[in-house]
């Protein structure tokens, strides 16, 4: 068994400790084995909304990590553009997530744009943030070399610069996959008819805590999954 399973098992058995010493009431904290009955009665439903949350997700992940490394291309081949755009992700990214929800929702609807546009949002900074930063630190002897065989800047970006970015850039990309399923989530809890942040939503107002927890646990399940994809996916390109 890997040792990274010890951990979660250790956790699970606290938890159905605690539940055992009637420590908590079910209503607040329901025993794990309840949570996992549940999750296996309700596996349709609860894939169902799954699945809604998987594809706001993968749409708001694309679109961010799109548009965050154009920026970061942008502002590293016109300084002037960093001192532009660069507070402006800042100030975004400083706006608490649930101030921006409500917005996107009256401007965009209660379809699938809200919770894109809000996954993309968490996802565009730290790609940004973390690609532009490693095309900053491109050693100055490259530089020269670029400079010496008079490559164009562009040139000198794509072929040069942004090779030495990509290990930051994959850092910042790791930061953006943890947030991503937050922002989807969000959006739900605002405003939507579906999805894992929804289930959650109508389970608690119906106090069926057994299934919000089960819907919390495949949320859990879904980053660490993405995570896990990220990494291989990030290792076979040797970054």
């Amino acid at each position: 068994m890997s040792a990274r399973i010890w951990p979660v098992l250790a956790i699970f058995a606290l938890w159905q400790a605690v539940c055992a010493a009637a420590l908590v009431p079910a209503f607040v904290l329901p025993p794990p084995l309840r949570v996992f009955e549940t999750l296996w009665h309700e596996r349709g439903l609860i894939g169902q909304h799954a699945l809604t949350t998987l594809a706001e997700t993968g749409a708001g992940l694309a679109l961010g990590i799109g548009l965050g490394v154009t920026l970061a291309l942008a502002m590293a081949l016109a300084p002037w553009l960093q001192r532009l755009i660069g507070p402006v992700l800042a100030g975004a990214q400083a706006l608490p997530v649930f101030v921006l929800a409500p917005v996107l929702v009256l401007w965009l609807g209660y379809g699938l744009g809200p919770k894109v546009a809000m996954v993309a949002l968490l996802v565009v900074f730290p790609v940004a943030s973390g690609l532009h930063d490693g095309l900053c630190a491109t050693p100055a002897a490259v530089l020269d070399l670029a400079r010496i065989a008079r490559a164009s800047k562009l040139r000198t970006l794509l072929w040069l610069r942004l090779p030495h970015a990509l290990p930051q850039g994959a850092a910042g990309l790791r930061i953006a996959v943890t947030y991503a399923p937050t922002g989807a989530v969000i959006g739900e809890w605002v405003g939507a008819s579906s999805g894992l942040g929804y289930l959650m939503l109508m389970a608690n107002a119906r106090m069926r805590i057994d299934l919000m927890f089960a819907a919390l646990l495949v949320i859990l399940a879904l980053t660490l999954l993405l995570n896990r994809l990220t990494d291989r996916a990030l290792a076979r390109a040797g970054v």
